[in-house]
């Protein structure tokens, strides 16, 4: 039974509705672990560390996907909500093709000025080859990435969820085989898990791509159309919270790295890594949630449907919570077997990196509604609410407790940094959806 963005959504048909985007996201975050996976137990951690301290720059570079996508994505679902195809399919249009051409121009500057941002994040002598030819091929592949991001959300609005599944599992399983041919068996090192990392970017970026220029049957077409700055940059504002998300996390990141530096040296910035992985596979689950239903609130929106709104709403906020109580008790017991996978050689890292573990995933009792709050106003279109909950979130609260708790706690004040961040987030995620919801009418 094809479900349509107009349904009513009890719990079963929001789950059925929600989960190819779930698995998405989750393999998404799976398939770039296994780059971590490789490096780590194959060509040591010393590289390890290297790909860990770059890595943030891709992801603020690689941002821009997400914002074109999930604005973008909103604002054609609330187009579709009022009854105007034409209109969303040209306001589609123009967010891919304003993605590959920004994807372009970003690839070219990020190769330039790799080498310099590597020392300036910290990359010591035996860290900055690997720092650069990692951030460089990556940087490479960069529109690829952005249309990967991009397409995720819109697949999501043709109302093609399993098309976004099936095509996240094929560059999954691309990324996977790749690295265990490019580092397992040619050895190339960090070259061969960024090349693997990137020809699946391509086939995530592509696959749908094609889709869309020919014939589908999906409520969504490529169409003949001129550039309109009013709705593309209408849709980076109201995208601007995955953007600010994006970019600020991958700050933070950075910030995280130099306070492990000082307190733990390279064995914590490689410890920082494990969490990173384990944190982003939790996480996926909510972003993935997040963005299924997205184009459903968007839709209802701008049909004026507030009964359902509230539904959703409802529903969602306790599917969030509910899900946060069993990740954190599942991180607790499993935390000695997923650190074992990534460090199960050294001892003394094994050590530190369950116990920031145990610490860290205590956050994840409400980051999913937290990311679900954020979300939740993107869909809304309202770009500003999104961003401030984000940007406080993943900025000033994080960036504020990691350069704070350290002077109390030492390098326990970095694994409870996420903790303390999460409790406020909370705060004003409700603080904001209180004082909305005669705007929006959800309550």
């Amino acid at each position: 039974m094809t479900i349509r963005l107009s349904d009513h959504f009890n719990y079963r048909r929001l789950l059925r509705f929600v989960f190819p985007s779930i698995i998405m996201m989750v393999f998404t975050s799976i398939y770039g672990v296994v780059d971590g996976l490789f490096v780590s137990n194959i060509v040591g951690k010393t590289a390890f560390a290297a790909i860990n301290l770059i890595m943030p720059v891709n992801m603020i570079f690689g941002g821009i996907g997400f914002m074109l996508g999930t604005g973008g994505s909103a604002l054609v679902a609330k187009t579709l909500g009022e009854k105007r195809q034409e209109k969303a399919n040209r306001y589609f249009t123009m967010m891919v093709w304003v993605t590959i051409l920004v994807g372009i121009v970003i690839s070219i500057v990020g190769i330039a000025i790799m080498r310099p941002v590597s020392i300036f994040l910290g990359a010591d002598e035996a860290m900055l080859s690997d720092c650069v030819i990692y951030g460089r091929i990556m940087m490479a592949f960069n529109a690829a990435f952005m249309l990967q991001n991009v397409f995720q959300g819109f697949l999501i609005t043709a109302e093609k969820p399993s098309l976004g599944l099936a095509v996240t599992v094929a560059a999954g399983v691309t990324n996977m085989v790749l690295d265990a041919l490019f580092i397992g068996v040619l050895k190339w090192g960090v070259a061969g898990a960024a090349i693997a990392t990137g020809l699946s970017e391509c086939v995530g970026g592509i696959i749908p791509l094609i889709y869309f220029l020919r014939p589908n049957n999906s409520i969504l077409r490529l169409v003949k159309t001129k550039l309109e700055l009013r709705p593309v940059g209408k849709a980076c504002v109201n995208g601007s919270s995955e953007m600010v998300s994006s970019v600020t996390s991958s700050v933070v990141g950075i910030i995280y790295n130099f306070q492990l530096l000082r307190y733990a040296g390279q064995d914590g910035v490689a410890s920082y890594g494990v969490l990173m992985y384990v944190q982003f596979g939790l996480a996926a689950i909510f972003i993935g949630y997040s963005m299924g239903i997205a184009p459903v609130i968007g839709y209802h929106y701008g049909a004026g449907n507030h009964g359902e709104l509230k539904n959703l709403l409802k529903k969602s906020s306790l599917l969030m919570i509910g899900l946060g109580a069993f990740m954190v008790v599942t991180a607790q017991v499993f935390a000695l077997p997923l650190a074992h996978i990534f460090v199960g050689y050294d001892a003394a890292l094994l050590g530190m990196t369950v116990h920031a573990l145990r610490i860290s995933t205590i956050a994840f009792l409400i980051t999913g509604f937290n990311i679900f709050a954020s979300s939740f106003f993107t869909a809304l279109n309202n770009g500003g609410i999104s961003a401030a909950i984000s940007f406080l979130r993943t900025f000033i609260f994080k960036f504020a407790a990691v350069l704070l708790l350290p002077l109390l706690l030492h390098l326990d004040g970095i694994w409870w940094a996420d903790v303390l961040a999460e409790i406020f987030a909370f705060l004003i995620s409700v603080i904001f959806l209180v004082t909305q919801r005669k705007k929006y009418h959800y309550f």
